[in-house]
């Protein structure tokens, strides 16, 4: 059985940082891209940033340059290091397998205040 665990969000102030951790447990996902999502309330789930298993990455034009996303193969861990946060940024962030999407984790909360 897959499982996701996201952590490390929390409330931070505008400008402020914070790195969310996601460990995938149940299968070894090293040779698979991974990605962090994020849903906001009342909004749809999108697609934040990638890694390919070389460590190619992509973002989404409203986090480039901004967020940073890394991984660890031999913990199974992917991590999201966000800085110069944003209000906008607010939502709940999840990982998972973007090509081969597992169950959904319960997530972990950024709030950013203004």
């Amino acid at each position: 059985q897959v499982l996701l665990v996201e952590s490390g969000g929390g409330l931070v102030q505008t400008g402020g940082s914070l790195r969310l951790s996601c460990v995938f447990s149940g299968r070894d996902f090293s040779d698979n891209t991974l990605a962090w999502f994020r849903q906001a309330p009342g909004k749809q789930r999108d697609l934040v940033a990638t890694i390919a298993s070389d460590g190619t990455s992509n973002y989404a034009s409203a986090v480039k340059g901004r967020f940073t996303i890394s991984r660890h193969k031999a913990k199974n861990t992917v991590y999201l290091q966000m800085k110069r946060l944003e209000p906008e940024d607010t939502a709940r962030y999840y990982c998972n397998v973007p090509l081969s999407l597992q169950p959904w984790g319960q997530g972990t909360q950024v709030t950013v205040s203004s």
